[in-house]
């Protein structure tokens, strides 16, 4: 079975996600490590909660991103982490760490790329008058919010939205979209092409 890791930053909704999926049997792999570049991060709370192992480190310790990175990556070979998977994880990933997990890292946008990259994509979309939004997973290349699009869902913004109302409904949209793409790679069914993904 393979294990993998998933990195957050903050609450950790989507962790929570996973979890069930995970429980359920959906996500046919081991969920061996939450790690997060917070260590008051409540999704490190909740995989405590349920005996998941967990790890904190932070950046400001290290002389350098790289060197932050290379004691992660130490971690992760030792616990034998087949891939990882960035759910509100808020930091961008060096070509190096990239280089270790090839084609390994998911992560999930809350934009329908390549529109509206970067940590805003809800809010630029609701600001820019835009009648749908969505979602997109995608595997992490070294260029933010840029690797091979896995799946994409959407939904409709209504004029009586406010961004409270779409961030929500972006979020649970999130949480039905995300393990079904895990599910998907953990089954080996993507099949990567240049930037097309095609599901076997």
């Amino acid at each position: 079975m393979k294990k993998f890791a998933v990195f957050a930053s903050g609450n950790g909704s989507n962790l929570q996600a996973i979890i069930e999926a995970v429980k359920a049997g959906d996500i046919k792999a081991e969920l061996a490590l939450v790690f997060s570049d917070n260590y008051k991060a409540y999704a490190l709370k909740r995989a405590e909660e349920i005996g998941i192992p967990t790890l904190s480190l932070r950046p400001k310790d290290y002389t350098n991103k790289q060197s932050f990175e290379r004691d992660l990556v130490i971690y992760l070979k030792e616990r034998d982490i087949d891939f990882v998977v960035l759910a509100g994880y808020m930091r961008l990933l060096t070509p190096y760490f990239i280089k270790q997990y090839p084609q390994k890292i998911l992560n999930i946008h809350p934009s329908l790329l390549p529109s509206f990259k970067g940590r805003n994509g809800i809010k630029d979309a609701f600001t820019y008058g835009c009648k749908v939004a969505g979602v997109t997973v995608h595997f992490v290349n070294e260029k933010m919010d840029n690797g091979p699009i896995i799946m994409q869902d959407s939904l409709k913004i209504y004029e009586k939205d406010t961004l409270e109302s779409l961030t929500e409904k972006i979020h649970q949209l999130e949480h039905k979209v995300y393990p079904k793409a895990i599910a998907l790679y953990v089954e080996d069914r993507l099949n990567v092409r240049g930037r097309k993904v095609k599901i076997k």
